[in-house]
């Protein structure tokens, strides 16, 4: 196989397995921290600043996926 079908699905494989844990994580954080909101409205502000923060960290992982993917396709 030619080296740059080689880093094409290198790319993919790295863009794509690096998205899958976030996206799976996001999903739980929102879903518990809703969950939460509806279990003590009152605490809606600390709540959600702790499920944003976490959303937060977790798209940054997705990032790093995506540099990494661009280093593969680009050198």
């Amino acid at each position: 196989m030619p080296e740059e079908g080689l880093k094409a699905i290198a790319t993919a494989l790295a863009i794509g397995l690096g998205a899958i844990g976030p996206g799976i994580g996001i999903g739980i954080l929102a879903s518990k921290g809703l969950e939460a909101i509806g279990r003590n409205p009152e605490a809606e502000g600390k709540i959600r600043t702790s499920m944003i923060l976490g959303i937060a960290f977790a798209e940054a992982i997705a990032i790093y996926a995506l540099v990494i993917a661009l280093i593969i396709k680009f050198t």
